[in-house]
């Protein structure tokens, strides 16, 4: 009856059955033991090796997999595997219903792992469920992989491309991002103009067009530019006003940093001018309003800080020849205002004047890919302790990639 039971939890029919279960209460360990009907035949099937057919076992070779817990007791099915051997006289293991995509581990215990290694790090995975932590590395590369094989990027047109370092100040990688369905589509080492030459690989092995590229919004690296202009010849760059901000407000801290030697006011208000004024809170803008902006004191770092949030609101007009009015208004502002640091950022958008104004008709930014850093940073975290650019790029896709695990293991449910 006992036999019966776990036959019907573990979805076996014949010519499988549990010869034996063994329940070691000590150790917390269940043993479920599978065999096959005497005389039975199996089907092995090989499209590249043209064999389809049913076959005679040839021998056996005894192998384990780790399976859901019972209760709180580790479980785990042995069987004798059978091996056939078709006309060719090679020897073939045949496939189990059972068995997952990694040695060792059966699909129901590989859809947990799964789930569990989409809400935290590898390494908690491995001491909650006391599964080597290497086997669930390897799983993750086999699932991602083989998910990624069903990816259709033929609806792809709208990229967004960054860098980011696996560790602080090196080992950089360069995601693409699709904007318009906000998900990570490829993940590559490096960060010079090979990588959208590799991307464009990728793109077309996936049914995607480089030429159906339209639009591409990126950071200003010169690598970047030169790959999108050899690579994607209908793609028109937008340069990504999070990162264009970016460049004012570190000019902004370089004023700040310089006049607070100076000014007694300015210590320790970094925090107020990384800030936009809706985000401060009621000290800090009170701080803003009564004791830095007053008349006559004509801080350096407020002017600063005023070209910033100018710089912010043209992005807030509403019709095309106004943006580019005020841009050319601010650009005059910005570059005669003898503040080293903002001069400087001014000639940097200048340069690159053409993709900041291509911003209005695209609308396009990497907003999407800001939101998804915090997922990378949870990437590096989950990555913690592993040195290779593989584990860092399966944890971004786990993470960033709207992978469809489901056509990998069918027991995989996403957590909501």
């Amino acid at each position: 009856m006992m036999k019966e039971l776990f036959e019907k939890a573990l979805g076996l029919s014949k010519p499988w059955f549990i010869d034996s279960l063994k329940f070691d209460a000590e150790n917390r360990r269940l043993d479920i033991h599978i065999d096959f009907e005497v005389g039975s035949k199996f089907e092995y099937i090989s499209e590249e090796e043209n064999i389809s057919g049913k076959f005679g076992v040839y021998d056996t070779v005894e192998k384990t997999w780790r399976h859901l817990n019972f209760f709180q007791h580790e479980c785990y099915l042995n069987c004798r595997v059978p091996r056939v051997k078709p006309e060719d006289d090679k020897v073939r293991q045949i496939d189990l219903p059972w068995a997952g995509k990694s040695n060792g581990f059966t699909l129901l215990f590989e859809a947990l792992l799964m789930q569990l290694c989409c809400e935290m790090p590898v390494n908690a995975v491995s001491r909650l469920t006391n599964a080597d932590d290497n086997k669930i590395w390897r799983m993750l590369q086999c699932y991602v992989e083989e998910a990624r094989e069903h990816e259709d990027f033929s609806k792809v047109t709208k990229i967004g491309l960054d860098e980011t370092s696996k560790k602080k100040h090196h080992d950089y990688v360069t995601l693409f991002v699709d904007l318009e369905q906000r998900k990570t589509v490829y993940v590559t080492e490096g960060k010079d103009h090979t990588t959208i030459e590799r991307f464009t690989e990728v793109l077309e092995e996936h049914r995607g067009k480089k030429e159906n590229i339209t639009d591409a919004s990126c950071d200003m690296p010169p690598a970047f530019i030169k790959g999108i202009g050899k690579n994607l010849k209908n793609a028109k760059v937008t340069f990504d006003k999070f990162h264009l901000v970016k460049i004012i407000n570190s000019a902004v801290a370089d004023v700040r940093k310089a006049e607070s030697k100076e000014n007694e006011l300015l210590k320790g208000t970094r925090n107020i001018f990384n800030k936009n004024r809706k985000n401060m809170t009621i000290a800090q803008l009170k701080y803003l309003n009564e004791k830095l902006e007053i008349k006559g004191l004509r801080l350096k770092t407020v002017r600063a800080f005023h070209l910033r949030e100018s710089f912010q609101e043209i992005y807030q007009l509403e019709t095309k020849n106004e943006f580019i009015s005020r841009l050319e208004k601010w650009y005059s502002w910005a570059s005669h205002c003898r503040l080293k640091p903002i001069k400087e950022a001014a000639k940097t958008i200048k340069e690159h004047w053409n993709g900041v104004i291509r911003w209005y008709d695209s609308r396009i930014n990497n907003g999407i890919l800001e939101g998804l850093n915090s997922l990378v940073q949870s990437a590096k975290s989950k990555a913690r302790g592993f040195k290779t650019f593989k584990n860092f790029m399966v944890v971004i896709y786990v993470d960033s990639g709207n992978l469809d695990f489901t056509k990998v293991n069918s027991h995989y449910q996403p957590l909501t």
